[in-house]
């Protein structure tokens, strides 16, 4: 079976600046896996000869990958993986997320500083997060570094270096929704050998998605806001994002969706768009809960008066990799928890 296609929608977001800028490790963990970098369109696909019959990177007889297996990444290079991977190094949490899911626990040998999930992630070496140990990274003379399309505006150079370094480097696309993270899942796990596991996994992520959506299928839409930071600057996800789709997805009306990407939105917006609901998607502020219905003006708001300010999981409902249907019924349980009681 040949690597999934991927066609990539180019997306302008404006994310970038206050994601380096902003409050220390808990925001950059909250911001770290969220679509924030402008990409062309691209193609994954394999080729394990010159052979145009050899098209077909898998072993018929057995179901797993025939190596060496060339694929292109979200960058537009070509990489040639000479053997099933024994050691691996993730330069992302969601990466790691799928990693780990796929069953690769022993072959993944270092993650980032930000790393939480699974428990297990926190005992592996740490490669850094903004700024990476690129000599830590070649030292460890991984057989595949897995970065992503996210970071290549901290991360370019060194990648570059890895590979001078004879260390194969794929960039994993920046998925924008749910069929291009199942590719993903499914891009990761072709190259590790493991296409099997990823085909349960993205039975299961689909099925949980499905059963989401028909509960929620005779439920009228509601309007609902998203608070990616803290005052004095709120950030949130407009149209054209992943949070943004995902809203679609469980019969809520992106409020925020008047502008594309993220951006910097005011109180007096907030206040003029009348949610609904409110999802706070971070936690560096403990009390927020708390805090937010006391800003002036938010006593109007129809969230506020109905105590519908909810804080989601940042991980969950951010990350590009198999928990992400979690997420996704965080949201919906936040948005309509008429509907899904406990």
């Amino acid at each position: 079976m040949a690597l999934h296609h991927i066609h990539t929608l180019v997306l302008a977001v404006a994310k970038a600046g206050f994601l380096f800028a902003k409050k220390g490790e808990n925001y950059m963990k909250k911001h770290w896996n969220v679509t924030f970098a402008a990409v062309a369109a691209t193609t994954v696909l394999v080729a394990c000869s010159d052979d145009e019959t050899a098209k077909d990177t898998t072993n018929e007889a057995t179901g797993d990958a025939a190596y060496p297996l060339t694929v292109t990444d979200a960058t537009g290079t070509e990489v040639t993986i000479e053997e099933k991977p024994e050691r691996i190094i993730s330069m992302i949490p969601s990466n790691t997320e799928i990693l780990f899911e796929l069953g690769l626990a022993d072959e993944v040998v270092a993650v980032t500083d930000i790393d939480d999930y699974p428990a297990e992630a926190a005992n592996k070496e740490k490669i850094g997060s903004m700024e990476f140990d690129f000599e830590k990274i070649i030292a460890l003379t991984p057989d595949v570094v897995f970065s992503h399309e996210s970071a290549m505006g901290v991360s370019e150079a060194g990648i570059e270096q890895l590979r001078a370094a004879g260390i194969d480097v794929y960039v994993v696309d920046d998925a924008k929704n749910f069929d291009e993270t199942y590719e993903t899942i499914h891009d990761i796990a072709e190259i590790t050998g493991t296409s099997e596991q990823a085909e349960q996994i993205v039975a299961d992520m689909e099925a949980q998605v499905a059963d989401i959506q028909d509960q929620l299928k005779d439920i009228e839409p509601k309007r609902v806001f998203v608070e990616n930071s803290d005052v004095p600057e709120i950030y949130t996800a407009g149209a054209n994002t992943f949070t943004d789709e995902m809203l679609s997805m469980i019969k809520a009306e992106n409020v925020a969706a008047t502008k594309e990407g993220w951006y910097l939105i005011s109180s007096e917006e907030i206040i003029t768009q009348n949610p609904d609901v409110i999802l706070v998607s971070y936690s560096y502020v403990p009390d927020v809960l708390t805090t937010l219905p006391l800003r002036p003006g938010f006593d109007t708001i129809t969230a506020v008066k109905n105590n519908a300010v909810v804080q989601i999981d940042e991980d969950t409902t951010s990350r590009q990799g198999p928990r992400l249907a979690e997420g996704l019924l965080e949201m919906a349980t936040a948005v309509h928890p008429e509907v899904f009681s406990e």
